[in-house]
């Protein structure tokens, strides 16, 4: 288990910037999140998910943004943001039916941005300006 939170040996410029992601990555979640975690099983109008999948949801954002920020457990954080962003990005293209992109109308290119970025941060993990790397170090 150690092994999965353990951070990838990188370059210090990849590192610095993977900090970077993480930090703006996670303030944004913070904010999106802030309010569904107040009301997390009632957050979403009308009755598209069940109260769980939205509490779910809110936990991943609210809580996936602070690990984020603080570089904790940052592989299974960014992976519940995989998942939700999957989910919103679906649920905005095919449910809603919204372009990819719309000039001052709701769209999709949010959720895929950022389904992009916590990917990225999934597979590269939070760099050595984390606590992941204090608690779990260096992969092997």
């Amino acid at each position: 288990m150690n092994n999965f939170f353990a951070v990838k040996p990188q370059s210090v410029s990849i590192d610095a910037t993977l900090f970077f992601v993480r930090l703006i990555t996670g303030i944004a979640f913070v904010i999106h999140g802030k309010d569904k975690i107040l009301s997390p099983f009632s957050w979403m109008p009308g009755d598209t998910f069940p109260g769980i999948l939205q509490a779910l949801a809110a936990l991943a954002e609210f809580g996936g943004g602070i690990a984020l920020i603080l570089g904790v457990l940052s592989h299974l954080a960014a992976l519940g943001l995989v998942v939700t962003m999957i989910v919103a990005a679906y649920f905005h293209a095919v449910v809603l039916g919204h372009p990819f992109v719309a000039k001052g109308g709701p769209s999709f290119e949010p959720a895929m941005t950022y389904l992009l970025v916590t990917l990225l941060l999934t597979v590269l993990g939070p760099g050595r300006f984390s606590i992941d790397r204090r608690l779990f170090g260096l992969r092997s």
